[in-house]
């Protein structure tokens, strides 16, 4: 064990001088630029002496962006804000580029199509890329898009989005969100924040390209925003085609400075091969290749037409107390892998769910003091899984409809003295799953019913302080626990994987985290530290033993104790810059992940796969006021367990990038070009979890994609 930690160091440290290696080249070639500009400057005058010139000071509005961020700020625990302008400057092609160099979050892209593996504290990394996601509640303008089913992941890609807010575990409780992995909320853009005609066109490797257009504006009371967009990408393996189209809408009114609302709507058409996971040696020798088996077998997914849409109302009272009402539809069809000759199945929901918030500010003993109420409920108004024989006859037909999540929430924030503040808050859950087999080629000859339903409460407490040296600056430290609801679809209803072998219950930890958020001088940053007792973890787990006859039967389900922890590190440093406007800068994420058993009886304390140890981000950038910017970047990842067993590894990996482009000052058009793995590094992205490859090169594995070049150009009206 000593061996393999000191491996990992030593691959951490590699990559760290690498990019320290990078930030010295980065500032060396600007500090070249900047003397050539001023010596042009003094050649140009003829003279060096100082002069003096007309100095303006003008203030700037922040943009919602940063008012966002001052308020998450108020959060005593791990939150983040990601503008999608700054994400703009490059390739925008799925949440891989969208959640880039953010702390603690882990998302990886297979096949270039929105099927990311994606996990913040080791949330979900028990599911593979193209699952539902799980263990992180999305949202969009604070409503839901994860249901009882989980999330699919067709509208995961930031299409008409202002920008994102993560919050990582119980730092969610805003948004009723109780998971591990806490919450990432998609913030529209408006009539308000994108006004006029804006056109992008991007293309680049593996026969990517995507267009969008998108028109808003204000008339009155009245603003409007419409997006629409096209993507497809052959992708670097083959078969991997994804293909999709999409519109968001965003309607609002202001009927009075007291009442507002606002319309959401989105539509989204997608299909994408699976060119599906590999093993290590093709990796190594054909990563371009896909699976042996995914072309004949028609692997992949197709979704239809799924839609979103949401209604968002707010009142705000004489005592500036607010309350605001939203309701989310969300109707989907997951085909998956419909041409299959073996297995095709179908897949139906339709979600419906209830936001209702109370918050309302006060003065204890000259104090303030911030209360809110709230009542979130989303429901499977249908759920509906049909399974098939080649011949395209129903095998198996589940109906999940009725189950539901409502959780009810009370905070307060209060300011106990000067600068210091403490939050609490305790949350109730109502978690029901209906599952009922409504017919079947196949007689269920075992014990178990064809008809179950699961209905239980839980309590989620949280209390946290933060205290602000400063308003830039603060540390905070918060006890929490989270409550993660099996998905509806993982109650089987029949067979020998049915939740009857054990009960299938939530998922229940108890966390503690500290840390520090803010900025000073040159650097701004945030620095966590967290560690989860977790209960009844949902990860792969052996039902039935072995036979002489038979090979054991494995399946997700309620695992032994296990503890999450970890360190979530963002910096940002002004490493030079100069009167003219001129910086260089060097943004770093690391994450530590260590998730492990507590003394299973079959793994001991064996790590959990799915997730490398350790992973750093770091880039250099270069920016002209004149709008020109250019940088390199790094990304490094620690091996990573593909199995329970821990017999199995994927490889370590550091992977090199570039980008250049130019923003008019007055920000009318730009154009960027975005490199993507410099070297042709062959390395594996995500992993496909397993119970035990017996030390075995076992298929699954996803490789990276190869070195590649992307040109983005944006015009704005």
């Amino acid at each position: 064990m000593q061996s393999v930690f000191r491996g990992e160091l030593h691959t951490l440290a590699h990559a760290i001088r690498q990019a320290t290696w990078l930030t010295t080249v980065g500032l060396s070639s600007a500090l070249l630029l900047s003397g050539a500009a001023q010596a042009n400057e003094q050649t140009t005058t003829g003279s060096t002496e100082p002069q003096l010139q007309t100095v303006t000071v003008k203030g700037q509005q922040a943009t919602p962006a940063e008012t966002a961020k001052t308020q998450l700020d108020q959060v005593p625990g791990g939150t983040s804000i990601v503008d999608s302008e700054q994400v703009s400057k490059g390739r925008t092609a799925t949440l891989q580029d969208t959640l880039a160099y953010q702390p603690g979050v882990f998302v990886q892209s297979t096949g270039g199509n929105d099927a990311a593996k994606i996990s913040i504290r080791g949330s979900g990394a028990n599911t593979s890329p193209g699952y539902f996601r799980e263990g992180i509640k999305f949202l969009f303008n604070g409503l839901p898009i994860t249901g009882p089913g989980g999330t699919p992941y067709e509208f995961l890609n930031g299409s008409g989005v202002n920008y994102t807010e993560i919050l990582r575990g119980a730092n969610a409780f805003q948004y009723g969100a109780l998971s591990l992995g806490g919450a990432i909320n998609f913030v529209n853009q408006t009539g308000y924040t994108a006004p006029g005609l804006r056109l992008r066109a991007e293309a680049g490797s593996y026969g990517y390209n995507k267009q969008s257009a998108s028109f808003g504006g204000v008339e009155g009371d009245f603003d409007y925003y419409i997006n629409a967009d096209n993507y497809r990408s052959d992708g670097f393996r083959d078969y991997s085609l994804s293909k999709s189209q999409g519109v968001v809408a965003n309607f609002g009114y202001t009927f009075s400075p007291k009442l507002e609302t606002q319309l959401m709507l989105r539509y989204r058409d997608e299909y994408h091969n699976d060119p599906s996971a590999t093993t290590l040696d093709q990796v190594k020798h054909h990563s371009d290749r896909a699976s042996a088996t995914a072309a004949s077998s028609g692997a992949g997914s197709r979704r239809p037409g799924s839609v979103w849409a949401g209604s968002k109302t707010t009142y705000t009272f004489d005592d500036d107390a607010t309350l605001s009402v939203g309701l989310a539809y969300y109707e989907y069809a997951h085909n998956n892998s419909p041409n299959s000759p073996s297995n095709p199945s179908f897949w139906t929901w339709h979600d419906l769910s209830a936001v209702i918030n109370y918050d309302r500010t006060d003065q204890w003993f000259g104090h303030e003091s911030r209360s809110s109420i709230a009542f979130t409920s989303t429901e499977h108004l249908k759920g509906e899984v049909d399974s098939a024989f080649a011949n395209k006859q129903t095998r198996k037909r589940v109906d999940y409809g009725s189950s539901f999540d409502h959780v009810f929430s009370l905070g307060n924030d209060l300011e106990l003295v000067d600068d210091l503040w403490l939050t609490t808050g305790v949350s109730a859950i109502n978690v029901r799953r209906h599952a009922n087999v409504k017919e079947s080629l196949v007689a269920n000859t075992t014990a178990f019913p064809t008809d179950v339903t699961y209905d239980n409460w839980s309590l989620a407490p949280r209390i946290g302080v933060r205290y602000q040296f400063n308003p830039d600056l603060q540390v905070f430290a918060n006890v929490s626990r989270s409550v993660d609801p099996p998905a509806s679809w993982e109650y089987s209803g029949s067979g020998p994987t049915a939740p009857y072998v054990r009960p299938l219950v939530e998922q229940k930890a108890n966390t503690v985290e500290v840390g520090i958020k803010g900025s000073a001088g040159i650097f701004d940053g945030s620095l966590a530290l967290y560690r989860s007792w977790v209960k009844d973890e949902l990860l792969n787990v052996q039902l039935i033993g072995a036979t002489p006859t038979a090979a054991a039967v494995t399946g997700a389900f309620n695992a032994t104790p296990t503890i999450h922890q970890g360190v979530e590190a963002g910096l940002n440093t002004r490493l030079w810059d100069n009167d003219s406007g001129e910086q260089v800068s060097l943004r770093q994420v690391y994450t530590y992940n260590d998730f492990y058993y507590r003394d299973d009886p079959t793994f001991g304390d064996n790590q959990l796969p799915g997730i490398p140890k350790h992973v750093y981000q770091g880039e250099v950038q270069y920016e002209h006021p004149s709008g020109f910017y250019t940088g390199v970047n790094v990304q490094s990842a620690s091996r990573t367990a593909v199995d329970y067993a821990n017999s199995f590894y994927a490889p370590s990996y550091t992977i090199f990038g570039a980008n250049v482009g130019y923003e008019t000052p007055n920000k009318d058009w730009k154009v960027s070009l975005d490199l993507k793995n410099l070297a042709n590094k062959k390395y594996v992205t995500a992993v496909q979890p397993l119970y035990d490859a017996k030390g075995q090169d076992t298929a699954s594995l996803y490789p990276g994609d190869g070195i590649g070049a992307y040109v983005a150009v944006e015009m704005r009206y």
